[in-house]
């Protein structure tokens, strides 16, 4: 029997080691994106770029959505062992907030892509050809 709660008692630290690396991982995604952005504005603004800031939003939306994914599954993770009925009510409040985050990041993501591509096609038929008629 003592030999069972100690192999039960390294499984829980042994998941809980990896819920905190699970949950570093979405914290440097996250800080990776906000650098990655940072640079982005700082060479729009240094170029006079300003009027169009649609590409870093979604390089920024792109690693928010990746970094809610990794603390979601550390979140499931920790309940994954042990639950009590608390942590479960716990999980599924986070579970809907971070869902739902991530749904209207994806939707803003989308609709971002959608206007870059619609803007990025007007500045083609607005472009002048080539090949001037002669």
């Amino acid at each position: 029997m003592e030999e069972t709660y100690s192999i039960e008692s390294l499984i829980v630290e042994a998941v809980q080691w990896l819920k905190l690396g699970i949950e570093t991982t979405g914290a440097l995604i996250v800080a990776l994106g906000v650098v990655l952005a940072i640079v982005q504005f700082g060479r729009a603004i240094a170029s006079k770029q300003t009027h169009n800031f649609t590409a870093i939003r979604l390089v920024l939306a792109r690693y928010l959505a990746l970094a809610l994914e990794f603390q979601l599954g550390a979140d499931i993770l920790s309940t994954a062992v042990a639950p009590s009925w608390e942590q479960i009510g716990k999980l599924g409040a986070i579970a809907v907030i971070r869902t739902g985050l991530n749904y209207f990041l994806s939707l803003e993501m989308r609709q971002e892509r959608a206007t870059a591509s619609h803007e990025h096609a007007i500045q083609q038929k607005a472009a002048p050809s080539a090949d001037p008629e002669v």
